[in-house]
């Protein structure tokens, strides 16, 4: 029988799914509508639209997972079905987390403002070193899901000699070593996140200097100027926020094997995660020209206010 933790639980990925399809398919479609009107797509807005299907597909994933930790929970780590959901999460995920890590790459380039002549390289040449990080991030998204094999082998070991009682000590050992892989395997997640960081910290640095010299000579304190800067900021913040929540579910999930409320444990990862790929990508309109004045042109009058007054720093 379900219990209240499963309902509220299934209400709220039930909700994140419709959220997510929502803001992620008007993202879809927007940018593929002018693409395909003009026959062009800007660098900026083809990373954000294939994200915004990638985060289709993981929105999907993940809610499918969610459901067989609420009415099959048994079988959650085993199966042909948890292996194929495995793949399709690990690849999408990782591949996911390295356009957030290149558009986050591609805004400091095209923002930030340093005298450094490496920095000054780097931006000189940021299409080519974006694209080349797409290309470098898909073969990486490849070869992180190919070592789910090993795990896959293991995996399979030890079910075979589950029910041999001489190799209860066996099957011990090599259970530790299999969560143990399992949960170093989010090691692949670290070079996105330190990338991600770094462009963000760059790019909040050069707008804080930047704000910081507007207001020394700004005649007004509401210079458009200086108010779009301050939202740029108020952006990158919460997309760092936002970010790190999301590689702390990776965390819980990870370790959730090792806790004793592993149930619990994987409810709580299912909802973060799907909440950042709701909440991210939300944010990725508000902070595109485009997105938002469209997505402002369908909304009730009440809501006119919304409107951007100016271009601001990550308008396409």
């Amino acid at each position: 029988m379900m219990g209240v933790t499963e309902g509220l639980f299934l209400v709220l990925i039930v909700t994140e799914i419709i959220l997510g399809n929502l803001v992620n398919g008007f993202i879809g479609l927007v940018n593929g509508s002018h693409w395909f009107k003009s026959k062009k797509i800007s660098l900026s807005d083809f990373i954000i639209t294939s994200l915004a299907l990638f985060r289709i597909s993981l929105l999907w994933i993940i809610f499918i997972d969610g459901l067989i930790i609420v009415f099959s929970y048994h079988t959650h780590d085993s199966g042909i079905m948890m292996q194929l959901i495995d793949v399709l999460w690990t690849f999408t995920n990782h591949f996911s987390i390295w356009l957030v890590s290149c558009l986050g790459v591609f805004y400091c380039l095209k923002i930030a403002s340093f005298s450094h002549p490496t920095f000054l390289w780097l931006k000189w040449r940021a299409s080519r070193v974006v694209v080349g990080m797409l290309w470098g991030a898909l073969l990486l998204s490849c070869v992180s899901t190919l070592s789910l094999m090993n795990e896959f082998k293991i995996h399979s070991a030890l079910s075979g000699n589950r029910g041999t009682s001489n190799m209860t000590e066996y099957f011990m050992l090599k259970t530790g070593e299999y969560n143990l892989m399992h949960v170093l395997a989010n090691l692949w997640k670290l070079p996105p996140l330190i990338v991600s960081l770094v462009a963000y910290f760059l790019l909040l640095l050069s707008l804080g200097k930047h704000t910081q010299q507007m207001k020394q000579y700004s005649i007004g304190p509401r210079d458009q100027s200086i108010e779009a800067h301050k939202r740029a900021i108020k952006i990158i913040i919460s997309f760092l926020f936002l970010f790190l929540l999301y590689f702390l579910c990776f965390l819980i999930l990870s370790f959730s094997r090792f806790l004793p409320g592993t149930k619990i444990a994987r409810m709580i990862g299912v909802v973060i995660t799907m909440s950042y790929l709701v909440g991210d990508s939300f944010i990725l309109i508000l902070c595109n020209n485009k997105l938002k004045q469209t997505f402002v042109a369908v909304l009730p009058c009440e809501y006119s206010h919304l409107k951007p007054e100016s271009k601001g720093h990550f308008a396409s």
